[in-house]
């Protein structure tokens, strides 16, 4: 125990007898020890460094000739494989476009929000590691979600707000300070929030992804199966060609995941005082031409209008108002996805996640 002492657990900055991970008291038989170390969870990035540190500590304490086995225990079940994540969840839908500013976040909060108003169990998981916006939109900057234990594993408890269970990274990092993190470290963060959260049930989990096609997009592909994806884009061609990409990501034979249609963002301006105007800026109906030319449904056309920039700033989407034209047209919006993925589901297998290959 007195070798133990000196071995630092890098999780909490202190000894390992300190940090109470010493389970049982060291079985000696002779020249051989047995010691149990109960670590956290079974995903501890310290583990085997610490496990080494403390065979040697033994080694170095009471002779070189000890015979050291070390049995590593969890505090928390293991995750589940990746087969049996979220088994309350029904259809996982990817919010996903092929380069920013196109309106992603603000069609993933507002589609979420009007499934939940028309009944539906709603999840949304904000999986832009680096810009994360879902908590601004949902007015949650200052919520700090807490652990629940579930069947003896500890488990993060989203937020809910709008009849929405919400989690971002946003939650756990500082909102002034750009994350530096390499792309392993963003991967498993996502992971955690996908595996380590209590989801629940629920009829919808909206995937709010990052723009382009990356390591995030790739983690979600191989941890999820996937129902279908929307893709996001404004009419203006090279929003367009960027959301070609987006569709050949889901689509080409080795993901093979459905596209459930587009969303036309952004399609006209129509100012205020002029409701009746329709001012085609970004281009006209670029993205009903795409949807034509690849054969999937258009969902909807946003108009550009300055209630859905003020409403989201505000942490009010504007979904939340049905009675107005911005509000009605993301509730058009979540029932014509409804019928996409009712359909879907009818008519295609279930969604296999990508395999790994060397």
């Amino acid at each position: 125990m007195d070798a133990l002492a000196t071995v630092t657990y890098a999780g909490t900055k202190k000894n390992l007898v300190e940090s109470q991970m010493v389970a049982d008291q060291p079985a000696i038989d002779g020249q051989k020890v047995k010691v149990v170390l109960e670590f956290p969870r079974d995903t501890d990035p310290f583990l085997k460094s610490t496990v080494k540190a403390a065979e040697a500590a033994i080694k170095y304490h009471c002779g070189k000739d000890v015979e050291v086995e070390i049995v590593t225990e969890f505090k928390s079940k293991p995750r589940p494989a990746v087969e049996q994540l979220l088994p309350g969840v029904k259809n996982i839908i990817a919010v996903s476009s092929g380069k920013g500013g196109v309106g992603k976040s603000t069609v993933s909060a507002n589609l979420a929000i009007a499934l939940a108003r028309l009944g539906y169990r709603v999840g949304l998981l904000d999986c832009d590691i680096f810009g994360p916006s879902v908590p601004k939109m949902f007015d949650i900057e200052d919520a700090r979600p807490y652990a629940v234990k579930v069947d003896g594993r500890d488990l993060i408890c989203p937020i809910e707000q709008y009849g929405v269970k919400v989690l971002s990274i946003g939650f756990f990092v500082s909102p002034t300070t750009a994350t530096l993190w390499r792309g392993g470290m963003a991967t498993s963060a996502l992971k955690q929030l996908i595996a380590d959260a209590d989801w629940g049930e629920l009829d919808y989990f909206i995937l709010d992804t990052p723009p382009g096609t990356s390591d995030i997009h790739l983690t979600l592909l191989q941890t999820l199966p996937i129902t279908g994806a929307v893709i996001v884009s404004t009419p203006q061609q090279v929003a367009l060609a960027d959301a070609r990409k987006g569709i050949d990501m889901y689509s080409n034979e080795k993901v093979n995941v459905p596209i459930l249609g587009l969303v036309e963002n952004m399609a006209w301006f129509t100012p205020a005082e002029l409701p009746e105007n329709r001012y085609y800026i970004f281009g006209h109906e670029g993205c009903k031409q795409l949807a034509e030319e690849m054969k999937v449904p258009l969902l909807a056309q946003i108009p550009l209008v300055q209630g859905i920039c003020d409403s989201g700033d505000q942490g009010r989407p504007a979904a939340l108002s049905v009675d107005t034209m911005t509000g009605q047209a993301f509730l058009n919006l979540a029932q014509a996805v409804i019928t996409v993925v009712n359909r879907r589901n009818k008519e295609q297998p279930p969604t296999t996640i990508v395999g790994m290959h060397k």
